[in-house]
């Protein structure tokens, strides 16, 4: 089992007391639900922006993108180009709408427009997409850690999500906030060292980098073909708009955060200010997984090491002629997550690897943290309120939040473990949150968009748009004698169909019992003056 050295192993213990204080310290604040949900509107804008940037570059980004640019080319950072676009609806229409409501909760107004089916709807979707990025998020710390310490990655998961637990109940939202200030200028510093030591230690340096990924494709951003098959310019940019959006307008981790502002000006300057940071700083990360494909095919030893790793954890306990045989089969996409780990255990120096992990953390903690803290929130306001008991005192109101805290961190904890073995890291959490998503946003859409369509008319949309995603995510596996029934779309086009199918079905129907209204009206006039 790998050790590391003691002056990283000091980085990393001092990181997480850290953490824990920062949730110690704001405990004390802690006196009703309106300071553990909202920290009662007094944060400024540019930690707002910096916490909701921070909860973007999550591991995910930090492991998964470079993973993603490494086996593949730039594709996906055709996401980040969508955010501004994103942002500008955002801005312009929902956080107007949310600051004038009043309601912490993102779901509270689906039920005063179509009924408590919507609002119970939209927050199990909310609830299953937070469980989906949460555990996305362990399983990337983890595959992290267990590089560089050979510990399980169950084992890792709990013993982190424990600490993220600890100060999440304890420090409530302002915890958040600041502990992700802090961890994303932590995990931006990381980002940078890493593309450095990349970069330093590659034969020929910058320019050489360059070379090899443009002799090899590594600086695309896929085809812009009309074709919606394959992860082309075009699914990607219909995707990260559609999940732009939803993240911006109506995800509880984000709308929850533009209520702990003072004004909407500030709430609209913070999502603006997380668009300047995450659309460079992203980029970056796609450089990085391009600098590592350079860095490994120059050092095919390395590379070879990594493709042994990767087979050594899907054979396990096979003979070492079985192992080989796997490792020269696998592909740079197989291997992609695998790298950066594997970079930082061999060539980062001993207390500069301690920097990386507490980044890595921190790219991880911050994301879960406000995950947690959300879920807790819509639990406690659209379920434990409007169904268990909604007169409750503050003691009352932080138990439960208390409770759900702990058991959201605990659940999210065991879906990460469930993710143990997956290929993508980045892919898995685009596939679930796509499809746990897409309803949810066609539903927000078709009541803020069209004042006039009803609850029927609203459910209706709802049952064929839910019906839609189903079908695109499970028709992949029929068998060959029904291929034709299979979606021919590409998984990301879940999100984007599914959230079009609810909102133009819903449209269509008001449509229709309008003009249905319009006859009923006419037909007995035309009658009379016959």
């Amino acid at each position: 089992m790998k050790t590391l050295p003691i002056i990283d192993l000091s980085i990393i213990a001092a990181y997480l007391v850290g953490m824990v204080a920062v949730g110690i310290y704001f405990s004390r604040k802690n006196q009703n639900a309106d300071q553990f949900t909202t920290a009662s509107g007094k944060i400024p804008g540019w930690a707002i922006g910096l916490s909701i940037y921070a909860t973007f570059l999550s591991s995910n980004t930090f492991l998964g993108v470079p993973g993603k640019a490494f086996g593949s080319n730039w594709n996906s950072f055709v996401f980040s180009l969508s955010m501004p676009l994103a942002a500008w609806v955002a801005t312009r229409f929902f956080i107007p709408f949310y600051r004038s409501t009043g309601e912490v909760s993102a779901y509270t107004h689906l039920e005063h427009r179509f009924g408590a089916w919507a609002r119970t709807y939209a927050v199990v979707c909310f609830l299953l997409t937070q469980l989906a990025r949460m555990g996305s998020i362990f399983f990337g710390i983890a595959l992290s850690l267990q590089a560089l310490t050979g510990y399980p990655m169950a084992t890792i998961m709990l013993v982190v999500g424990s600490c993220i637990i600890f100060y999440t109940v304890l420090g409530g939202m302002e915890a958040v906030i600041w502990t992700e200030v802090a961890q994303g200028v932590i995990k931006t510093a990381g980002a940078m060292l890493i593309l450095w030591l990349v970069v330093d230690g590659m034969p020929g340096g910058l320019s050489k980098i360059v070379e090899v990924g443009q002799a090899n494709d590594k600086f695309s951003l896929g085809s812009f073909a009309p074709d919606f098959t394959q992860a082309t310019f075009w699914v990607v940019l219909l995707y990260g708009f559609f999940m732009n959006l939803n993240n911006f307008g109506m995800d509880q981790n984000y709308v929850q955060r533009y209520h702990t502002t003072a004004s909407v000006r500030e709430a609209s300057q913070s999502v603006w200010l997380c668009v300047y940071l995450y659309v460079p700083i992203s980029l970056l990360f796609f450089f990085l997984g391009s600098s590592l494909y350079a860095y490994y095919q120059a050092n095919p030893d390395l590379l070879n090491a990594v493709r042994m790793q990767v087979a050594t954890e899907r054979l396990p306990g096979a003979p070492p002629d079985a192992i080989r045989q796997l490792a020269a089969t696998l592909s740079m996409a197989d291997v992609g997550d695998k790298v950066m780990p594997h970079f930082m255990v061999n060539k980062v120096p001993a207390g500069m690897v301690g920097l990386i992990v507490a980044a890595i953390m921190s790219a991880a903690m911050s994301t879960i943290s406000s995950g947690m803290n959300a879920s807790a929130t819509v639990f406690s306001v659209d379920i434990y309120q409007r169904y268990v008991s909604g007169a409750l005192t503050d003691k009352q109101s932080l138990r439960v939040l208390y409770i759900a805290t702990t058991v959201f961190g605990v659940l999210g904890m065991f879906t990460g473990i469930a993710m143990i073995g997956v290929k993508s890291v980045l892919d898995i959490w685009w596939m679930l949150s796509g499809i746990f998503a897409g309803g949810m946003l066609g539903l927000f859409l078709l009541g803020i968009i069209s004042r006039t369509t009803r609850n029927a008319e609203a459910l209706i949309a709802t049952i064929v748009g839910v019906l839609v995603i189903v079908w695109m995510t499970l028709s992949a596996q029929l068998p060959d004698s029904m291929a034709q029934l299979r979606s021919p779309l590409h998984p990301n086009m879940i999100m984007v169909v599914g959230t079009l199918t609810l909102f133009l079905t819903g449209l269509l129907l008001t449509r229709l019992r309008g003009r249905g209204t319009q006859t009923q009206t006419t037909e007995p006039q035309t009658t009379a003056s016959v």
